[in-house]
């Protein structure tokens, strides 16, 4: 399954516990200095909440599972 990672959207790894996190993407754009794609995120809920970060798009990707939306007080996967 590709899944496309776009600014304005929210993405979590999947994991149980702990471990899980749902991130917020800010912006995904070539980093200048070496013309690698970077994801800026914010940590929304979960492990990294209110801490903010920046991977590159390829470790973005091993990070995230799926796609998800708040629904009320929960996080949903996009398209349950």
């Amino acid at each position: 399954m590709a899944i496309d990672i776009l600014a304005g959207r929210y993405y979590s790894n999947g994991a149980y516990g702990r471990n899980w996190g749902v991130r917020l993407v800010i912006a995904v754009e070539a980093d200048s200095a070496d013309a690698a794609t970077v994801v800026i995120f914010k940590g929304v809920a979960g492990v990294a909440r209110r801490q903010s970060g920046t991977l590159s798009l390829t470790e973005f990707l091993r990070w995230v599972r799926h796609e998800v939306r708040l629904v009320e007080n929960d996080w949903k996967r996009i398209g349950d």
